[in-house]
């Protein structure tokens, strides 16, 4: 005769965490302070990208990966910022490298995280819809997930110059119908993630991303949709227009 297991012998179900790789500098901004604590409408934008994360009811934690030497004072930031209480939160030392980083943040997980999304945080307007979308297809089976557009301009793949400003020589026109624009978060089986990161190598002829390093594996990786908001604040002009983004929300939604 088998006995109902009670309450607390029952597996518990397993959860989706987010990782932020947060630990840049962001050159390409230029001087100051590191990318992700750039202000936005008043706000880091580690703490919109945060935000972003703990908005989708499948993140039940997030996990920052913050500078080397920043810990300290991230934890503050996020001491001295609302954020939503139903999330976990917790904050890490990162690497030098951005695979280092998220290797340390994925180092941290606790042992029930089934479901891993890698987001950058210089992405801190994506939707919560987008997330959800990310996190569902991974639930439904799929070892790897990335949000993404269609492009709008004509791509051409190019002879890269010696010397910057000098003219390039064509190689190919690939066909745009066929291409996307990566967004994130991108979402991972963990197991999968994992084991990417322990086998892959990322060079500057390989992978580029988190996804990259799982099709070198071999593992299939799906595409789903991205948003246009989802732009990646990599230069000033971006902050102009992230800018613009949040006073638009903030206007029309209250956000």
């Amino acid at each position: 005769m088998s006995s109902t297991p009670s309450p607390t012998d029952r597996p518990r179900p397993a959860r989706t965490a987010a990782v932020i790789p947060a630990a840049g500098r962001g050159v390409r901004l230029g001087p100051g302070a590191p990318k992700a604590l750039r202000v936005l409408g008043g706000t880091p934008m580690l703490i919109h990208a945060i935000r972003a994360m703990a908005a989708s009811r499948a993140v039940s934690l997030v996990v920052v990966v913050a500078p080397p030497d920043g810990a300290p004072e991230v934890k503050h930031l996020l001491d001295e910022h609302a954020l939503p209480e139903r999330t976990d939160y917790l904050v890490v030392p990162g690497g030098e490298t951005r695979q280092e980083s998220v290797r340390l943040g994925l180092d941290a997980l606790p042992e029930d995280i089934a479901v891993v999304l890698v987001h950058d945080a210089a992405r801190p307007l994506v939707p919560v819809d987008t997330v959800d979308a990310v996190a569902s297809a991974v639930r439904g089976g799929a070892p790897a997930v990335v949000p993404a557009l269609p492009l709008a301009d004509t791509v051409k793949e190019v002879e890269p110059a010696g010397t910057p400003g000098e003219p390039e020589p064509v190689l190919a026109t690939p066909v745009r119908a066929r291409l996307r624009a990566v967004q994130t978060p991108q979402g991972f089986d963990r197991d999968t993630l994992v084991r990417a990161h322990a086998e892959v190598a990322v060079d500057g002829e390989g992978a580029t991303d988190d996804a990259g390093m799982v099709e070198r594996l071999g593992a299939p990786v799906v595409v789903v949709p991205g948003h246009e908001e989802a732009f990646k604040v990599t230069r000033p002009l971006d902050l102009v227009l992230a800018e613009a983004v949040l006073a638009r929300r903030r206007a029309n939604d209250g956000f």
